[in-house]
């Protein structure tokens, strides 16, 4: 299991994230696909997110990212969706000019933890005083 470590923490945090185009708009999507790939990856890594695993759907976006906890998932979500958005309003028909208000995406989003293996947690929990005794004593003797 990797870790990952900012200057005081050490985290491992993992969502799983869906979105959809705005009005299923499935026919656009589709010829975008390919290059969207791309842009979430290089929109991902100005956030110090990584994407784990990702999907672009005929009519949705599944990914697995893992997100830092200096950011809020609904911090990167939006960016992830608003930047992406205003790609794809540029780089239809060579458009250059910048549209901000133009909405591609759905304005919600599906989000789901991804995380440890509870019973290893629990497992961890309820041995933690016997495992902190264990370690006293040790200390005792390397004194």
């Amino acid at each position: 299991m990797q870790k990952n470590n900012l200057n005081h923490a050490t985290w491992e945090c993992k969502y799983h994230v869906v979105f959809t185009p705005k009005y299923r708009k499935k026919v656009l999507f589709g010829m975008l696909r390919k290059s969207l790939k791309d842009v979430f990856h290089r929109l991902s890594s100005q956030k110090d997110c990584k994407i784990e695993e990702g999907y672009l759907m005929k009519d949705h976006v599944h990914m697995l990212i893992s997100i830092p906890p200096k950011h809020s998932v609904s911090q990167v979500v939006g960016f992830l969706k608003g930047k992406s958005s205003i790609w794809i309003a540029q780089n239809i028909d060579n458009k250059k000019q910048n549209f901000v208000g133009h909405k591609f995406w759905a304005r919600g989003y599906f989000v789901s933890t991804v995380g440890a293996d509870e019973k290893v947690i629990r497992t961890y929990i309820q041995n933690q005083e016997s495992d902190d005794q264990r370690l006293d004593q040790l200390n005792l003797f390397n004194r």
